[in-house]
């Protein structure tokens, strides 16, 4: 190909001569004019060059060189610079031969402070942001700094979720300036303890700049130290008797824990702002996992799925995926990688040249670090075994589980079974059902385990939740009996041959042996994408680990998996609201509120004497007696 006229090789080996060696930016030119490529480089000239020698290329490179017809350059001072405008490029051209992050979904922001003037506000508000981070004016020339833009967040949701808790601990205003200017009267939402009203002077300039800067401390990562600070308020107010302002400084903090908890994985603090990109690939695709950290709490997490080839290294995948995703996204000081890549040092001064500060660019193998990186493959693992699932109709999918397992005819109806207890306690077993039109929720089930002896015992516990799943159409047998309209077809079991051995006994004490059983179990060292499948009187089964049926499985089980868990965690929650006041004959709902707003805890009414729980309103002499003979004899 070199020699022939007009080919991309003497294209672009006629380029050469007139090529400088500086950095800059190359974009491959087809005969419409279209960009095929885009490319940065340290020396234009050398990097140029390489493609001459085509006998080295892979084959999709040699393709692109074959397609190319001309060429354009920029030359920029630095390779950091050129990095950032190859990643520019890519975003506005989308050329086929580059990696490309195709997801049109925009972050949602967090921002304090005025949106239709310039300059600051004597009362800035509380709002949310979708789009370019550029857009919000963040460099300190437009109507805002750097710290007034928080996030990004991966869900609108979530940032909705977030600004009603705030709202709820900081009393900011989200309303609009030109209605702020016009109100007289405080709206609803000061009537609903959401707003301090300064519209019409409720709150000074300085408490409403406390709570300003409260937002700020919160969002930065220091909500334990503005929760302390609430805590000092509700006990000053409660020392000078002052109860309704101990009670809205109670709401504040009850606000203020409810947005902690929506965390669902954090970092330890000391690690401060950190993404995590995580990459997993498998059949031809790639996903790249990112979860986003500040002051050590998670903001979100969101699954990508660029466009690849299958010659691509994992390093250069992410190195490009990162490249592009901050090209309108502030970096965080710290980026975590899940697979090394070539110029690290390149990248961190890419992006620390576009956010304006230091950023650190590590691939941790040890610690919290590496924990978090691995939490963020497996979602990766997940999410792309999820779309490769899906690529394929729920029908095809249960045909190739008939036709996996070797079952008489296509299944309408799988039941797949797991339990969850922690050390014993609260022990819950989870059944699921699909069929085809997907999970029929309306059909799971539940198990609390009765057995006090099965608790903790995986196997026990499962037999409890099989007898009392078939025991009604126990020897009833498949077409008759109360059950035989939700006979499953399939029944898969979260574990290896233990559990099936147990579910298989169990059933044949109940008579039922026409029901076909696999149990689905991790690989070796547990290693999801390795599942093996038991069966009763046959050798164990695996399947590829891109095949789309095997992706499919390990959807159900994951399924019954996180509703054992959640059952389990609701159980668990449940009795931990239970208070020393539950379950004393006489003591109900009404009586119970009475007791707790009079004494403040259960434990206080424990300890109380007889004519303080006399003096308690809705609680007769009588009552009185029973609850203090209850707790003292």
């Amino acid at each position: 190909m070199d020699g022939v006229p007009g080919s991309g090789a003497e294209v672009i080996r006629a380029q050469l001569p007139t090529l400088p060696d500086t950095p800059g930016v190359y974009r491959m030119l087809a005969a419409d004019g279209s960009v095929l490529y885009v490319g940065k480089a340290k020396n234009l000239k050398r990097r140029v060059a390489s493609y001459t020698r085509t006998d080295g290329l892979p084959n999709r490179t040699r393709r692109m060189v074959a397609l190319t017809r001309s060429m354009e350059f920029v030359t920029t001072h630095t390779e950091a610079e050129a990095l950032l405008l190859e990643a520019n490029l890519i975003r506005s051209l989308l050329p086929p031969f580059n990696i490309l992050v195709k997801d049109d979904r925009s972050f949602s922001y967090i921002v304090i402070g005025p949106s239709n003037k310039r300059g600051g506000h004597d009362f800035p508000r509380l709002i949310q942001h979708r789009g370019s981070a550029e857009r919000r004016g963040t460099t300190g020339k437009g109507n805002r700094r750097d710290s007034d833009l928080f996030g990004p967040y991966a869900s609108p949701h979530l940032v909705g979720m977030t600004i009603a808790a705030l709202q709820r601990a900081f009393l900011l205003r989200t309303c609009d300036d030109g209605v702020f200017a016009s109100r007289t009267r405080p709206c609803l939402q000061h009537q609903i303890k959401r707003c301090s009203a300064p519209c019409v002077g409720r709150v000074s300039e300085g408490d409403y700049a406390d709570q300003v800067q409260g937002v700020r401390d919160v969002l930065s990562g220091r909500s334990a130290e503005v929760q302390a600070e609430f805590a000092r308020h509700m006990l000053d107010s409660s020392d000078r008797l002052e109860y309704e302002d101990a009670a809205r400084w109670r709401d504040r903090i009850r606000a203020l824990s409810a947005l902690q908890s929506r965390q669902d994985i954090n970092l330890e603090d000391t690690l401060g702002d950190a993404d995590v990109l995580a990459l997993h690939r498998e059949g031809g695709a790639a996903c790249v996992q990112a979860f986003f950290f500040r002051g050590g709490r998670n903001q979100g997490t969101r699954a990508f799925f660029p466009r690849i080839d299958a010659e691509e290294e994992p390093g250069d995948i992410l190195a490009a995926f990162a490249a592009q995703l901050y090209a309108d996204t502030p970096p965080p000081a710290l980026l975590l990688l899940s697979d090394p890549i070539g110029s690290p040092e390149l990248l961190e001064e890419a992006l620390s040249l576009s956010a304006g500060h230091r950023v650190a660019v590590e691939c941790p193998k040890r610690g919290p670090k590496r924990r978090a990186v691995e939490h963020a493959q497996t979602n990766a693992r997940d999410a792309l075994g999820r779309r490769l699932a899906e690529r394929s109709t729920q029908a095809t999918l249960l045909e190739g589980v008939a036709r996996v397992f070797g079952l008489p005819a296509t299944p309408r109806r799988i039941e797949i079974y797991d339990t969850s207890h922690i050390q014993g306690s609260f022990p819950v077993g989870a059944m699921v059902v699909a069929g085809p039109e997907g999970f029929q929720r309306n059909a799971y089930r539940r198990f609390y385990i009765r057995d006090p002896e099965a608790a903790g015992d995986d196997y026990a516990m499962l037999r409890e939740t099989f007898t009392r799943r078939f025991h009604r159409s126990s020897g009833a047998g498949r077409d008759s009996g109360p059950d035989s309209a939700q006979w499953p077809d399939l029944v898969l079991i979260d574990g290896g041959l233990g559990q099936l051995n147990a579910v298989k006994d169990e059933l044949a004490m109940l008579r039922i042996t026409d029901i076909p059983l696999v149990a689905i179990a991790k690989g070796p060292e547990r290693n999801a994408g390795r599942e093996r499948f038991f069966r009763p009187g046959q050798p164990p089964l695996t399947l590829a680990p891109n095949d789309p049926v095997l992706h499919f499985l390990q959807r159900l089980r994951d399924e019954a998996h996180r509703t054992a868990i959640d059952s389990h965690r609701a159980r668990r929650m449940k009795a931990m609201s239970h208070t020393r006041i539950d379950g004393i004959p006489g003591i109900g709902p009404t009586r119970k509120k009475a007791l707790l707003h009079h004494f403040g805890s259960a434990t206080a009414v424990a300890s109380a004497g007889l004519k303080d729980l006399e003096a308690t309103p809705g609680i007769s002499a009588a009552m009185a007696r029973k609850l203090y003979e209850h707790f003292h004899g």
